[in-house]
Protein backbone atom coordinates (compact mmCIF):
# COMPACT_ATOMS: atom_id res chain seq x y z
CA UNK A 1 0.00 0.00 0.00
CA UNK A 2 2.92 2.15 0.85
CA UNK A 3 4.69 1.53 -2.22
CA UNK A 4 1.53 2.24 -4.44
CA UNK A 5 1.27 6.00 -2.43
CA UNK A 6 4.82 6.76 -3.28
CA UNK A 7 4.31 5.72 -6.83
CA UNK A 8 0.84 7.28 -7.23
CA UNK A 9 2.57 10.65 -5.86
CA UNK A 10 5.80 10.53 -7.43
CA UNK A 11 3.58 10.40 -11.19
CA UNK A 12 1.94 13.68 -9.39
CA UNK A 13 5.15 15.20 -9.11
CA UNK A 14 5.93 14.64 -12.50
CA UNK A 15 2.79 15.87 -13.93
CA UNK A 16 3.44 19.16 -12.19
CA UNK A 17 7.36 19.09 -12.96
CA UNK A 18 6.15 19.47 -16.69
CA UNK A 19 4.21 22.58 -16.06
CA UNK A 20 3.17 25.34 -18.01
CA UNK A 21 6.51 26.20 -19.52
CA UNK A 22 7.64 22.93 -21.16
CA UNK A 23 4.00 21.66 -22.61
CA UNK A 24 4.29 23.93 -26.20
CA UNK A 25 8.35 22.80 -25.95
CA UNK A 26 7.50 18.91 -25.93
CA UNK A 27 4.84 18.72 -28.79
CA UNK A 28 5.07 15.56 -31.59
CA UNK A 29 7.64 16.58 -34.41
CA UNK A 30 6.27 18.98 -37.26
CA UNK A 31 6.37 17.96 -40.89
CA UNK A 32 5.65 19.96 -43.84
CA UNK A 33 3.61 19.51 -46.96
CA UNK A 34 6.35 16.94 -48.52
CA UNK A 35 6.84 14.75 -45.30
CA UNK A 36 9.80 16.48 -44.35
CA UNK A 37 10.41 16.81 -41.21
CA UNK A 38 10.57 20.74 -39.79
CA UNK A 39 11.52 22.78 -36.77
CA UNK A 40 8.53 25.11 -36.60
CA UNK A 41 5.17 25.23 -37.31
CA UNK A 42 5.35 28.89 -39.81
CA UNK A 43 6.96 27.90 -42.93
CA UNK A 44 8.64 31.50 -42.42
CA UNK A 45 10.21 30.90 -39.23
CA UNK A 46 11.83 27.40 -40.29
CA UNK A 47 12.96 29.25 -43.17
CA UNK A 48 14.98 31.82 -40.94
CA UNK A 49 15.97 28.57 -38.90
CA UNK A 50 17.30 26.60 -42.17
CA UNK A 51 19.50 30.41 -43.11
CA UNK A 52 20.66 30.31 -39.46
CA UNK A 53 22.30 26.88 -39.96
CA UNK A 54 23.76 27.35 -42.84
CA UNK A 55 25.20 30.71 -41.59
CA UNK A 56 28.00 29.02 -38.83
CA UNK A 57 26.68 30.94 -35.59
CA UNK A 58 27.93 30.18 -32.56
CA UNK A 59 25.89 27.16 -30.48
CA UNK A 60 24.87 29.61 -28.02
CA UNK A 61 23.86 32.00 -30.76
CA UNK A 62 22.13 29.25 -32.49
CA UNK A 63 20.32 28.26 -29.14
CA UNK A 64 19.54 31.89 -28.57
CA UNK A 65 17.55 31.91 -31.72
CA UNK A 66 16.01 29.12 -31.85
CA UNK A 67 14.30 29.97 -28.93
CA UNK A 68 13.64 33.94 -29.81
CA UNK A 69 11.62 31.83 -32.93
CA UNK A 70 10.15 29.55 -30.61
CA UNK A 71 8.58 32.26 -28.65
CA UNK A 72 7.67 34.45 -32.31
CA UNK A 73 5.96 31.06 -32.98
CA UNK A 74 3.87 31.08 -30.01
CA UNK A 75 2.79 34.70 -30.36
CA UNK A 76 1.88 33.91 -33.82
CA UNK A 77 0.01 31.19 -33.36
CA UNK A 78 -1.56 32.73 -30.34
CA UNK A 79 -2.61 35.55 -33.14
CA UNK A 80 -4.39 33.48 -35.22
CA UNK A 81 -6.43 32.44 -32.93
CA UNK A 82 -7.37 35.94 -32.28
CA UNK A 83 -7.87 36.56 -35.53
CA UNK A 84 -10.12 33.78 -36.25
CA UNK A 85 -12.13 34.87 -33.32
CA UNK A 86 -12.83 38.85 -34.91
CA UNK A 87 -10.21 40.26 -32.42
CA UNK A 88 -7.11 42.72 -33.38
CA UNK A 89 -9.38 44.43 -35.76
CA UNK A 90 -7.03 47.72 -36.03
CA UNK A 91 -4.29 45.06 -36.78
CA UNK A 92 -2.19 46.64 -33.37
CA UNK A 93 -1.13 42.87 -32.77
CA UNK A 94 -0.37 42.00 -36.19
CA UNK A 95 1.67 44.85 -37.05
CA UNK A 96 3.83 44.04 -33.65
CA UNK A 97 4.44 40.38 -34.68
CA UNK A 98 5.84 41.66 -37.84
CA UNK A 99 8.00 44.13 -35.88
CA UNK A 100 9.06 41.58 -33.77
CA UNK A 101 9.96 39.02 -36.51
CA UNK A 102 12.12 41.75 -38.23
CA UNK A 103 14.04 42.56 -34.90
CA UNK A 104 15.05 39.10 -34.86
CA UNK A 105 16.14 39.16 -38.17
CA UNK A 106 18.44 42.68 -37.42
CA UNK A 107 19.29 40.65 -34.13
CA UNK A 108 21.19 38.14 -35.70
CA UNK A 109 22.36 39.43 -38.73
CA UNK A 110 19.53 38.24 -41.09
CA UNK A 111 18.02 41.21 -42.83
CA UNK A 112 20.26 41.97 -45.55
CA UNK A 113 21.76 44.68 -43.77
CA UNK A 114 25.78 44.94 -42.64
CA UNK A 115 25.81 45.33 -38.82
CA UNK A 116 28.13 47.26 -37.69
CA UNK A 117 27.71 46.41 -34.12
CA UNK A 118 28.83 42.58 -33.77
CA UNK A 119 26.72 40.96 -31.06
CA UNK A 120 28.22 37.78 -29.38
CA UNK A 121 26.27 36.27 -26.93
CA UNK A 122 28.86 33.77 -25.73
CA UNK A 123 29.78 34.81 -21.87
CA UNK A 124 32.89 33.16 -22.56
CA UNK A 125 34.63 34.98 -24.73
CA UNK A 126 34.15 38.50 -22.69
CA UNK A 127 37.91 37.60 -21.88
CA UNK A 128 38.80 38.49 -25.01
CA UNK A 129 37.82 41.91 -25.77
CA UNK A 130 40.08 44.79 -25.59
CA UNK A 131 39.48 46.70 -21.66
CA UNK A 132 39.10 49.62 -23.32
CA UNK A 133 36.36 49.19 -25.64
CA UNK A 134 34.66 45.91 -23.70
CA UNK A 135 30.84 47.41 -24.32
CA UNK A 136 31.15 49.33 -27.71
CA UNK A 137 29.92 52.41 -25.92
CA UNK A 138 32.17 55.27 -24.55
CA UNK A 139 29.73 55.81 -21.55
CA UNK A 140 29.76 51.88 -20.53
CA UNK A 141 33.22 51.84 -20.91
CA UNK A 142 34.40 54.82 -19.39
CA UNK A 143 31.75 53.82 -16.24
CA UNK A 144 33.05 50.12 -16.29
CA UNK A 145 36.48 50.75 -16.23
CA UNK A 146 36.32 53.10 -13.22
CA UNK A 147 34.75 50.40 -11.12
CA UNK A 148 37.43 48.22 -11.76
CA UNK A 149 39.97 49.78 -10.42
CA UNK A 150 37.94 51.29 -7.70
CA UNK A 151 38.57 48.76 -4.83
CA UNK A 152 34.74 48.20 -3.98
CA UNK A 153 34.36 44.75 -5.56
CA UNK A 154 35.40 41.34 -5.02
CA UNK A 155 36.16 39.12 -8.28
CA UNK A 156 32.80 37.37 -7.94
CA UNK A 157 31.02 41.28 -7.63
CA UNK A 158 32.81 42.48 -10.64
CA UNK A 159 32.01 39.31 -12.87
CA UNK A 160 28.05 40.05 -11.73
CA UNK A 161 28.39 43.61 -12.56
CA UNK A 162 30.00 42.60 -16.28
CA UNK A 163 26.74 40.84 -16.46
CA UNK A 164 24.68 43.78 -15.71
CA UNK A 165 27.09 46.28 -18.24
CA UNK A 166 26.59 43.51 -21.27
CA UNK A 167 23.25 42.96 -20.54
CA UNK A 168 22.50 47.10 -20.98
CA UNK A 169 25.02 46.45 -24.24
CA UNK A 170 22.27 44.09 -25.76
CA UNK A 171 19.42 46.29 -24.34
CA UNK A 172 20.96 49.31 -26.44
CA UNK A 173 21.76 46.78 -29.14
CA UNK A 174 18.19 45.97 -29.20
CA UNK A 175 16.82 49.73 -29.10
CA UNK A 176 18.99 50.91 -31.95
CA UNK A 177 17.40 47.63 -33.94
CA UNK A 178 13.88 48.55 -33.27
CA UNK A 179 14.44 52.13 -33.87
CA UNK A 180 15.73 51.34 -37.40
CA UNK A 181 12.68 48.70 -37.84
CA UNK A 182 10.12 51.27 -37.48
CA UNK A 183 11.69 53.72 -39.13
CA UNK A 184 11.70 51.93 -42.16
CA UNK A 185 8.21 50.50 -41.64
CA UNK A 186 6.80 53.89 -40.73
CA UNK A 187 8.30 55.44 -44.69
CA UNK A 188 6.33 52.23 -46.16
CA UNK A 189 3.27 53.29 -44.25
CA UNK A 190 3.51 56.95 -45.47
CA UNK A 191 4.08 55.80 -49.46
CA UNK A 192 1.34 53.36 -49.44
CA UNK A 193 -1.12 54.78 -47.02
CA UNK A 194 -4.53 55.10 -48.06
CA UNK A 195 -7.11 57.75 -47.18
CA UNK A 196 -9.72 54.82 -45.69
CA UNK A 197 -6.85 53.38 -43.69
CA UNK A 198 -5.29 57.22 -42.27
CA UNK A 199 -6.92 57.03 -39.17
CA UNK A 200 -5.35 53.20 -38.34
CA UNK A 201 -2.38 53.88 -39.83
CA UNK A 202 -1.39 56.67 -37.41
CA UNK A 203 -2.51 55.07 -34.49
CA UNK A 204 0.01 51.93 -35.17
CA UNK A 205 2.96 54.57 -35.53
CA UNK A 206 2.01 56.07 -32.29
CA UNK A 207 1.99 52.96 -30.94
CA UNK A 208 5.52 52.36 -32.34
CA UNK A 209 6.56 55.33 -31.04
CA UNK A 210 5.59 54.98 -27.57
CA UNK A 211 7.14 51.56 -27.45
CA UNK A 212 10.19 53.36 -28.08
CA UNK A 213 10.11 56.22 -26.06
CA UNK A 214 9.29 53.11 -22.83
CA UNK A 215 12.20 51.39 -24.13
CA UNK A 216 14.41 54.47 -23.68
CA UNK A 217 13.12 54.95 -20.53
CA UNK A 218 14.23 51.74 -19.88
CA UNK A 219 17.01 52.53 -20.80
CA UNK A 220 17.92 55.47 -18.86
CA UNK A 221 16.61 53.63 -15.46
CA UNK A 222 19.52 51.22 -16.27
CA UNK A 223 22.28 53.05 -16.73
CA UNK A 224 21.33 55.25 -13.80
CA UNK A 225 21.73 52.02 -12.21
CA UNK A 226 24.84 50.79 -13.18
CA UNK A 227 26.43 54.44 -12.78
CA UNK A 228 24.90 54.55 -8.86
CA UNK A 229 26.58 50.96 -8.14
CA UNK A 230 29.40 51.26 -9.86
CA UNK A 231 30.26 54.77 -7.73
CA UNK A 232 28.96 52.84 -4.55
CA UNK A 233 29.14 49.47 -5.00
CA UNK A 234 26.57 46.69 -4.22
CA UNK A 235 24.27 47.08 -1.12
CA UNK A 236 24.06 44.17 1.25
CA UNK A 237 20.58 44.07 1.07
CA UNK A 238 20.74 43.61 -3.13
CA UNK A 239 17.53 41.58 -3.42
CA UNK A 240 18.70 39.78 -7.03
CA UNK A 241 21.84 39.18 -9.46
CA UNK A 242 20.76 38.19 -12.63
CA UNK A 243 20.52 41.47 -14.79
CA UNK A 244 16.77 40.66 -15.77
CA UNK A 245 15.66 39.38 -13.25
CA UNK A 246 16.89 42.81 -11.68
CA UNK A 247 15.13 44.98 -14.52
CA UNK A 248 11.84 43.26 -13.98
CA UNK A 249 12.24 43.84 -9.82
CA UNK A 250 12.75 47.31 -10.95
CA UNK A 251 10.29 47.87 -13.05
CA UNK A 252 7.75 46.47 -10.34
CA UNK A 253 8.96 49.20 -8.20
CA UNK A 254 8.20 51.33 -10.20
CA UNK A 255 4.71 49.96 -11.23
CA UNK A 256 2.80 51.17 -8.29
CA UNK A 257 1.86 47.55 -6.71
CA UNK A 258 0.78 47.08 -3.00
CA UNK A 259 2.98 45.82 -1.12
CA UNK A 260 1.43 42.44 -1.00
CA UNK A 261 1.76 41.99 -5.12
CA UNK A 262 5.47 42.74 -4.76
CA UNK A 263 6.03 40.12 -2.06
CA UNK A 264 4.44 37.76 -4.19
CA UNK A 265 6.57 38.99 -7.20
CA UNK A 266 9.58 39.09 -5.46
CA UNK A 267 9.16 35.41 -4.78
CA UNK A 268 8.05 34.15 -8.57
CA UNK A 269 11.41 36.09 -9.41
CA UNK A 270 13.20 34.31 -7.11
CA UNK A 271 12.33 31.05 -8.96
CA UNK A 272 12.96 32.73 -12.18
CA UNK A 273 16.07 33.77 -11.25
CA UNK A 274 17.14 30.19 -10.45
CA UNK A 275 16.00 29.61 -14.34
CA UNK A 276 18.32 32.24 -15.74
CA UNK A 277 21.18 30.71 -13.99
CA UNK A 278 20.62 27.55 -14.83
CA UNK A 279 19.94 28.47 -18.40
CA UNK A 280 23.57 30.18 -18.31
CA UNK A 281 25.48 27.06 -16.93
CA UNK A 282 23.94 25.39 -19.93
CA UNK A 283 25.02 27.72 -22.43
CA UNK A 284 28.56 27.74 -20.89
CA UNK A 285 28.43 23.63 -20.83
CA UNK A 286 27.14 23.63 -24.68
CA UNK A 287 30.29 26.04 -25.45
CA UNK A 288 32.78 24.09 -23.76
CA UNK A 289 30.92 20.56 -25.26
CA UNK A 290 31.30 22.40 -28.58
CA UNK A 291 35.14 22.72 -28.25
CA UNK A 292 35.68 19.57 -27.19
CA UNK A 293 33.89 18.12 -30.02
CA UNK A 294 36.03 20.30 -32.49
CA UNK A 295 39.05 18.94 -31.16
CA UNK A 296 38.21 15.51 -31.03
CA UNK A 297 37.38 15.61 -34.98
CA UNK A 298 41.02 17.29 -35.79
CA UNK A 299 41.93 13.56 -33.96
CA UNK A 300 39.91 11.71 -36.52
CA UNK A 301 38.83 8.56 -34.09
CA UNK A 302 35.35 8.16 -34.95
CA UNK A 303 33.90 6.62 -32.12
CA UNK A 304 35.25 8.95 -29.91
CA UNK A 305 33.66 11.68 -32.11
CA UNK A 306 30.38 9.86 -31.90
CA UNK A 307 30.07 9.93 -28.34
CA UNK A 308 30.75 13.35 -28.10
CA UNK A 309 28.59 14.29 -31.18
CA UNK A 310 25.92 13.12 -29.19
CA UNK A 311 26.67 14.48 -25.48
CA UNK A 312 26.95 18.01 -27.71
CA UNK A 313 23.23 17.75 -29.79
CA UNK A 314 21.88 16.36 -26.15
CA UNK A 315 23.11 19.25 -24.73
CA UNK A 316 22.21 22.41 -27.31
CA UNK A 317 18.59 20.38 -27.84
CA UNK A 318 18.63 20.76 -23.46
CA UNK A 319 19.95 24.74 -23.73
CA UNK A 320 17.11 25.53 -26.85
CA UNK A 321 14.11 24.04 -24.51
CA UNK A 322 15.78 25.81 -21.17
CA UNK A 323 15.84 29.27 -23.58
CA UNK A 324 12.82 29.18 -24.53
CA UNK A 325 11.09 28.37 -21.18
CA UNK A 326 13.22 31.21 -19.77
CA UNK A 327 11.95 33.75 -22.24
CA UNK A 328 8.42 32.73 -21.83
CA UNK A 329 8.68 32.94 -18.17
CA UNK A 330 9.89 36.03 -18.50
CA UNK A 331 7.22 37.66 -21.43
CA UNK A 332 4.95 36.16 -18.49
CA UNK A 333 6.29 38.09 -15.80
CA UNK A 334 6.69 41.67 -17.61
CA UNK A 335 3.30 41.54 -18.91
CA UNK A 336 2.00 40.80 -15.75
CA UNK A 337 4.03 43.72 -13.79
CA UNK A 338 2.59 45.68 -16.57
CA UNK A 339 -1.23 44.61 -16.17
CA UNK A 340 -0.86 45.05 -12.80
CA UNK A 341 0.84 48.32 -12.68
CA UNK A 342 -2.03 49.52 -15.28
CA UNK A 343 -4.73 48.08 -13.08
CA UNK A 344 -2.99 49.60 -9.43
CA UNK A 345 -3.39 52.56 -11.99
CA UNK A 346 -6.57 52.95 -12.90
CA UNK A 347 -7.99 52.34 -9.28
Amino acid sequence: MRLQWFLTALCLGVGVMAGKYSREVNEPTQSDSDGQTVEFRIAKLNQVWEKAKRMQLTPVRQAELHSDLKIQEKDELQWKKMKVEGLDENGEKEAQLRRNFNVILAKYGMDGKRDMRPMESNSLKDHEAKDGDMFDDPKLDKLWNKAKISGKFSNEELQTLKREFQHHKDKIHEYNILMDTVSRTEEIHKNAISPMEGDTKEHLLQQKHTELKEKMRDLNHGFQRLRKISHEGFSQDSEFREPRVIELWEAAKRANLSKDELESLKEELRHFETKVEKHSHYKEQLELSHQKLRHVESLGDKEHIKRNQEKYNTLSEKTREMGYKMKKHMQDLSNKISRQGLQRNEL
